[in-house]
């Protein structure tokens, strides 16, 4: 089982990221927010679940380890693959999952593409009580603003900066934000990359 990797970018577009550890390039189905964050040359840790099929074996992976479980936790529900699972983990972050599973909600399911509304419901009937919506450590600011801000926030802190630091700069990057870009965990995360730069990045892997 491949846990994790830790290596170089080689290349990053869309929906996969390609790190090279040891020599060996690993293709990663990731998050558009992880995609995008995740620049050439650069090194970084993914957290990774390892599909396998009879004709391929596939690797998911994720900036937090949050994001990894709620993602073992969908596959394992009926009619929701790994696809299926990442795009949910792509609208959504952890927290609003859980909260969503908490209130019994399955609106939000059924907005992520493939998923309908038998599976939304499947969602949020298997993994009630298996999910908790938490509370007790204070959030950022910027984390407060919604689920955009989640996403983002969490692509930076799996890639190396610091939360307060990732905080304060998607706080600052929300407020100068139009309504679209704030909306957009693409845009938010690429205009917060933007305000950071390399200079002012804290604790990232060399």
């Amino acid at each position: 089982m491949i846990s994790s990797l830790r290596g170089r970018v080689l290349a990053a577009a869309g929906n996969s990221v390609v790190i090279e550890v040891g020599g060996v390039g690993f293709h990663v189905n990731a998050t558009p927010a992880l995609a995008l964050a995740s620049r050439e040359g650069d090194e970084i840790t993914v957290h990774t679940s390892l599909i396998v099929r009879e004709d391929s074996l596939s690797l998911f992976g994720f900036a937090t380890r949050d994001e990894l479980e709620v993602f073992e936790l969908l596959i394992g529900v009926t009619g929701v693959g790994p696809k299926s699972a990442l795009g949910v983990l792509s609208a959504l972050s952890p927290e609003q999952v859980a909260a969503a599973v908490q209130a019994d909600d399955d609106a939000v399911f059924r907005k992520v593409s493939g998923i309908g509304p038998k599976t939304a419901k499947l969602i949020t009937v298997s993994l009630a009580g298996k999910l908790v919506a938490t509370t007790s450590r204070p959030a950022p600011a910027a984390i407060a603003t919604g689920g955009v801000a989640e996403s983002v926030l969490a692509a930076l802190t799996g890639l190396g900066w610091s939360e307060r630091v990732a905080a304060e700069a998607v706080e600052e990057t929300m407020a100068a934000a139009s309504d679209t870009e704030a909306a957009s965990v693409p845009a938010l995360l690429r205009l917060t990359l933007t305000r950071l730069g390399p200079a002012q990045q804290v604790g990232r892997a060399r």
